[in-house]
């Protein structure tokens, strides 16, 4: 109850932080104090609120479900409805206010939608003063001490906080009150060390790592009928959330004996005609698809909880299309690109830059594409959006192409 207690009391510092900056913007617009302020509400709620509602899902209303009688079993029976109910419409208020409050904190926007966010923060205040009122009570009335601490235990766990750790929610500030976007790793940091420490293999403690997504929601009524413009949106979001390497994208191909092997590399163009990158054709991955020309994509955008899977059949780029990214690239990339006998073997790195600097003596400022060198490009038959959910009940759309060119969109099971 001190956990709830606490979470509630960040949850309100926060609501009266979105409702201050709301204010303040018309006349200051996306200054220096509006983006903390819209930062410290993103990293909260993005990270921390979430494990607020799992506690009640996961753990709380289960327990009162199997305890209550009479009375008690008729008003949660009445109240639990309700109270799950607000966790889905608190969320997808807040998915309408993250983009919004994104564009404050990194500067390029300074707009806050007035009635979502006064819906957003009545919703939560009237749903805390319900837990507050009936829930809370009702558990100190009727768990048993057990009961109570495998409650605490649970919550804990979830926060990465040790049984020492006393009441915190995850996400706790520092000093000054803002809100740290390492806390929650930080918490958790101590348990881990100890338990490798305790003489269990670190490959043992795999099976414990893990993470709930709660960002954001996918929906087959709200997604593009054609999966190249859904894309496209997805990789413009990934953009304005400054996502680490948004364009890096995994590769696998399959090798002549059927096993598969996958590596990271860049994507260069996209639109109607499919994804293209570039490479060495002599590498591992351009003999594979000289004998196999199928391939899949995947994108991880960690930040925003999604990821992407393309696959397909692999052609070559045009001669034109290779020369022109080609010469686009800085003259050392250029340079590098003649000097590597891509994934062949060779003595020592000295040996290697002996190879460029020879490249670089021989072909000067404007050296040609080699025709070893080119773009690929994936021709999509099949691509799916995959959007992170709590409780690892993830929302999947797909989209398969038909004979005609068209697509057919459908959801997956998670």
């Amino acid at each position: 109850m001190a956990v709830l207690k606490h979470c509630h009391g960040r949850i309100r510092k926060q609501l009266a932080t979105l409702e201050k900056l709301l204010a303040h913007l018309p006349g200051h617009g996306a200054d220096e104090q509006a983006r903390q302020a819209a930062g410290a509400v993103l990293k909260y709620f993005d990270k921390a609120a979430h494990l607020h509602h799992d506690d009640e899902e996961q753990d709380l209303i289960p327990m009162l479900h199997a305890t209550a009688q009479g009375e008690d079993a008729a008003t949660l029976a009445a109240l639990a409805p309700s109270i799950l109910q607000d966790h889905k419409d608190m969320d997808a208020m807040w998915q309408d206010l993250h983009e919004q409050l994104r564009a404050i904190a990194d500067g390029s926007g300074a707009w806050l939608a007035a009635n979502t966010v006064q819906r957003f923060v009545a919703s939560y205040q009237s749903h805390m003063e319900r837990e507050e009122g009936t829930m809370a009570p009702m558990a100190l009335r009727l768990f048993s001490a057990q009961q109570m601490a495998q409650l605490g235990q649970a919550m804990r766990r979830r926060r990465g906080i040790g049984a020492e750790g006393g009441a915190a929610c995850a996400g706790a500030p520092p000093a000054d009150g803002v809100e740290s976007a390492g806390a929650a790793s930080a918490a958790a940091a101590p348990a881990t060390a100890a338990t490798v420490v305790g003489g269990s293999a670190i490959g043992e403690q795999v099976a414990g790592l893990r993470k709930d997504y709660g960002q954001a929601v996918l929906d087959e009524n709200d997604v593009a009928d054609d999966p190249i413009d859904q894309f496209t949106r997805w990789f413009e979001q990934a953009l304005k959330a400054q996502v680490n390497e948004p364009n890096a994208m995994s590769v696998a191909t399959v090798d002549g004996d059927g096993r598969p092997t996958s590596r990271i590399v860049l994507i260069k163009q996209f639109d109607a005609r499919g994804f293209a990158w570039y490479t060495n054709y002599d590498s591992q991955k351009g003999r594979q698809l000289a004998h196999n020309p199928f391939a899949a994509l995947l994108f991880f955008w960690t930040e925003l909880e999604r990821q992407v899977r393309i696959e397909g059949r692999v052609e070559r780029t045009s001669a034109a299309e290779s020369d022109k990214y080609f010469n686009s690239r800085p003259l050392k990339s250029r340079l590098s690109a003649i000097a590597s006998a891509q994934s062949a073997p060779i003595a020592s790195r000295a040996a290697l830059e002996d190879n460029y600097e020879a490249v670089a003596r021989q072909a000067g400022d404007e050296p040609a594409r080699p025709d070893h060198w080119g773009g690929f490009r994936l021709v999509p038959e099949r691509i799916e959006f995959w959007q992170g959910r709590r409780s690892r009940f993830h929302d999947r759309i797909v989209y398969t192409r038909r004979a005609d060119g068209g697509w057919t969109r459908e959801r997956l099971q998670p």
